[in-house]
């Protein structure tokens, strides 16, 4: 239950870290440098906000939902995104760092990651269908029983994926990756 309601506000330079910012809605609200680290947003609601420039490490957000959110420029490692609420999950990265997150089972159809560190992100058993990766590093990305239909990598590097373990169907990617598509059979491609 929602307990704090904050609707358009604009919060700069604040810091969040450690804090329990639990069962609080923030509404049509737009983060810029605050130091969430750390802190405990479960159970908490956010809606139609904007992060810029802001610290996400290692933030709790089981049972957080998160529609409409856009992250921009934000330091967001270690985050489990499967545990926030499926109901209207969007959210979108421009200039991000998610290494070392997880979206597993996440239903993230559309979704825009541009300009994104995305080292080592767990998108098992996702449903990234029509997702684009623009400008994104994926090393060591993990895609298992993955939705991958209609996703764009055509700009994307780095990324290691099994057409076999995925759904794949449509999906665009350039010359230079096919490598990545490959990488299982071991083959010495030139």
């Amino acid at each position: 239950m929602i307990e704090k309601i904050h609707e358009d506000q604009i919060y700069s330079n604040i810091r969040y870290a450690d804090q329990k910012l639990t069962q609080t809605e923030f509404d049509h609200c737009t983060f810029q440098n605050c130091d969430f680290s750390g802190a405990d947003l479960s159970d908490s609601n956010l809606v139609n906000c904007r992060f810029d420039s802001c610290n996400f490490t290692l933030v709790k957000l089981a049972g957080t939902g998160m529609k409409e959110v856009h992250f921009t420029e934000c330091k967001l490692i270690g985050i489990n995104f499967d545990g926030c609420s499926d109901f209207l999950f969007s959210v979108s990265f421009g200039k991000c760092v998610l290494d070392y997150s997880s979206f597993v089972k996440k239903k993230m159809k559309k979704t825009r990651f541009t300009d994104c560190s995305l080292k080592e992100v767990d998108f098992s058993e996702a449903d990234l269908s029509m997702v684009e990766f623009l400008n994104c590093d994926l090393l060591q990305a993990i895609f298992q029983h993955t939705n991958l239909e209609k996703a764009d990598f055509r700009k994307a590097v780095n990324y290691s994926i099994d057409p076999e373990m995925n759904r794949m169907r449509k999906s665009q990617f350039s010359y230079s990756g096919i490598a990545g598509l490959l990488e299982k059979y071991k083959l010495d491609i030139e």
